[in-house]
């Protein structure tokens, strides 16, 4: 892979990041202050927000940990035990945030039923889905980086 298309990979993951930041910054204070205008959902909308707050923890540690892996891919370093541990990481934060997600989502039930709008219910269910098959591609790739690992050294000591 040459280095033009990590430095994209690097600039998607930044302005990911950046997107998510400022959500958390600015759009769900806003959504929490929204809700104080009305208190029926003020109970069920705070979990969701606390939820999403929570979930955005594991989400910057597997960010940090994509450009770890794409730093290694330009040292030409992809085969090594820190990317198997920097996709083990990626994995289990997948795994926290679809876990968190799976928790709050009878919350987005209720707004969904108070609400009368069942897009909500849809909205959590790609959040625990999208983090669930992020985490087997990861596992999958994990093994994959592993046996390669094990390959090359089996090469190596027969050479």
């Amino acid at each position: 892979m040459n280095r033009g298309s990590t430095y994209f990979l690097r600039l998607t993951v930044l302005l990911l990041g950046i997107a998510v930041l400022l959500l958390c910054l600015f759009a769900l204070p806003w959504m929490a202050k929204e809700v104080l205008t009305n208190s029926a959902f003020a109970s069920l909308v705070y979990p969701v927000l606390i939820g999403m707050y929570v979930a955005a923890i594991p989400f910057f540690i597997a960010l940090y940990q994509a450009l770890r892996l794409l730093s290694l891919i330009d040292k030409n370093d992809a085969f090594s035990p820190r990317s198997v541990h920097a996709l083990r990481v990626i994995k289990w934060c997948a795994v926290a945030i679809s876990s968190v997600y799976l928790v709050v989502m009878p919350f987005f039930y209720l707004i969904g039923e108070k609400d009368d709008a069942p897009g909500v219910i849809l909205i959590g269910l790609v959040f625990i889905f999208a983090s669930f098959v992020i985490a087997v591609f990861t596992a999958v790739l994990q093994k994959l980086v592993k046996s390669a690992i094990e390959i090359k050294s089996e090469n190596d000591l027969t050479v």
